[in-house]
């Protein structure tokens, strides 16, 4: 009996992990599942989506919706206005946010606590409700119709801010006292003890960034009024108002728009887990 008792507890774990495996698996496919039928749709024939012959995967699959895209529009120029302003937004963002929550966690000075309060509260605010005073002040400023206004208004972000700020008190508080006593400012320690510690902060405040400012939709909207300034979110807008219910074309569209944050986060998932959880959210 005691020998059927361990069997039967060794055999728990293993179904344990079985199921984990099965629900691990079924999210999985869930969750990319619109990703898929995107790439479906998207190397579809026109007479397979408009003829309800459309299956798990087209017979014949075909670059025509992709080549189709960028005769009509120009496909590579918002590709590039989407990456100079989601690169220019991520690194004044990054510095921002680094700074401010260097300063929130090893500064003191009078209000700090309020302010950072204050700072976290803006999160709850929805851009509608300060979306005329945005436009009214970059109309103000003369940057309307320019990239740099939906570049300077989004960027840091309180949400940065937090994440460095809990980032930068997990780093041994003993190295920068140390550095102080040998006469080092504020700069300096930043410079050389904060930042090279802070590679996976980095990397989540980046990536993190990019992937708001590349699908950021309604201020941009707003804020360019020219087709040559378009990203890549306003041109799938556009296009769909020009062809109408085009879905091999849109979906291609889509795609162009997806797989680079894909290949981004990929390539950076390593230090964003890390940054995730040295941060303290888990």
């Amino acid at each position: 009996m005691s020998g059927v008792g361990i069997r039967r507890r060794g055999a728990a774990p293993r179904i344990g992990l079985a199921v984990r495996v099965v629900l691990a698996v079924l999210v999985s496919a869930v969750t990319l599942f619109p990703i898929y039928w995107m790439f479906a749709v998207a190397f579809s024939s026109r007479s397979e989506l408009l003829g309800g012959t459309l299956r798990l995967w087209p017979t014949a699959p075909t670059w025509a919706n992709f080549a189709g895209v960028f005769e009509r529009f120009p496909v590579t120029t918002w590709v590039g206005n989407s990456v100079a302003i989601a690169l220019t937004t991520s690194v004044i963002t990054v510095t921002v946010n680094l700074l401010a929550g260097y300063a929130f966690a090893h500064l003191r000075f009078r209000g700090s606590t309020l302010l950072f309060l204050l700072a976290l509260m803006t999160t709850t605010l929805p851009l509608q409700v300060i979306m005329v005073a945005l436009f009214r002040l970059v109309t103000g400023l003369g940057l309307y119709g320019s990239y740099w206004a939906v570049i300077l208004p989004t960027a840091g972000s309180a949400i940065g801010i937090f994440l460095a700020r809990q980032f930068i008190l997990g780093i041994p508080r003993d190295l920068i006292e140390a550095a102080r006593l040998d006469g080092a400012s504020n700069l300096r320690v930043f410079w050389r003890i904060v930042l090279p510690l802070s590679r996976p902060l980095l990397a989540v405040l980046f990536f993190l960034s990019v992937l708001n400012s590349w699908n950021d939709f309604a201020w941009p909207l707003i804020a360019l009024k020219e087709n040559r300034l378009f990203t890549l979110p306003i041109g799938l807008l556009y296009l769909q108002s020009q062809n109408g219910p085009d879905y091999g074309g849109t979906m291609a569209f889509a795609l162009i728009n997806v797989i680079p944050m894909v290949v981004v986060f990929l390539a950076a998932q390593r230090w964003f887990v890390q940054g995730f959880a040295r941060s303290g959210l888990r």
